[in-house]
This record gives structure tokens, sequence and C-alpha cells, in this order.
């Protein structure tokens, strides 16, 4: 239940004002709803499968302390990024109306070409390193997909009210307190 909690918290937070949720927020404004849910819950839970096996194998093969130092790193490195910003560019959005034959399939592939190599990717690898794989895996899951759906039914609303800059740096600090939290447990472990 830890992991599945945690991982839900972490991925849900780096979600926000992620590239991806900026495409279900494109998705949206073309598609009804369901139909963009369905595949961007698909294209997540297969690339957060493939994030949680990733992350088991380097916390198997790499001693605990390094996985923390490292995890703490990343933690700090996923703060800079979302410090940075993502922005959906003109090609983002041509891609988006070449790929309207069907909304469920247009969704899980841009979803699923969106996260690889995303930070919420990233996120669930580290966590599967000191977390259990199921737990990892749902609550990353679930995680991404409240943040989407949050995306697509008040999205439109809170970014009128709630300045990008104001989110953006709200969860940048989160990341940044995870990251020096999990490197000071790394050096507690020495």
């Amino acid at each position: 239940m830890t992991a599945f909690l945690v991982s839900f918290g972490i991925i849900f937070l780096a979600e926000l004002g992620d590239k991806s949720q900026l495409v279900a927020m494109a998705f949206a404004a073309r598609y009804r709803a369901l139909p963009v849910l369905i595949g961007l819950t698909a294209a997540t839970a297969v690339v957060h499968l493939i994030s949680v096996f990733l992350g088991a194998g380097l916390g198997a093969a790499i001693p605990t302390r390094w996985v923390t130092l490292l995890a703490g790193l990343a933690f700090l490195g996923f703060a800079a990024w979302t410090w940075r910003g993502d922005d959906l560019d003109e090609g983002d959005i041509d891609r988006l109306d070449r790929s309207a034959k069907s909304a469920v399939l247009a969704a899980s592939i841009a979803f699923f070409l969106a996260e690889l190599g995303d930070k919420t990717m990233l996120a669930t690898v580290t966590l599967a390193t000191r977390e259990g794989l199921f737990g990892t895996w749902a609550g990353s899951t679930l995680g991404m997909v409240a943040a989407d759906a949050l995306a697509i039914v008040v999205g439109t609303q809170l970014g009128k009210r709630l300045p990008e800059r104001v989110i953006r740096i709200g969860a940048g600090a989160l990341f940044a307190l995870f990251g020096v939290l999990l490197a000071v447990q790394a050096f507690a472990y020495g």
C-alpha cells in the first residue's frame, strides 16, 4: 500500500503542468472526454509497466545506498525539469490533427510517445528501484490518469485562474524536497 500511495502522489504531482497533460487538454478540445481518457489510461498502463520492470532491474543490480542517492539526484533533476516547464509546439499540434481517425487510438499513441523518456516515466523507474512493483505500477498509472483527467475536466478553468508558473514552481519544489530527503537518507545508510 505504501508503494501505491507514494507512487500515486509523486506521479500525480509530476504530471501537473507536464507535456502529456497539455496533450490531454488538446485532445479534450477535439474529442469526447471518455475516449481520450481510455486512450491515455491504456498508454499510461503500458509505459509505467515498462518503467517498473526497468526500475526493478536497476534496484536489484545496484546497492541500496547508491539507488537512494541516485533517486535523490533524479528527483532534484525532475525539480529542475518541472521548473523549466513543457510546451506543445506547432509540430505537436499538427501530429494531433493528423492522427484523428480514432480518438482512443490517437490518444493512446500520442500519450505513449509523449511519455517515453518523460519525467513521469523516469520517476516511475526511480520509484520501482525502492518500492513494490505492483503498488508502484498501479499508483503511478492511476496518479498520472488522475492528473490527466483533471486536465481534461477542469484544466481549462484552472488555466484561466491559476498561472502555469505557480503550478510549475509548486510541483518543482516538492520534487526538490523529495530529492533532498532521499539524498539525506542515502548518507544515513553509510
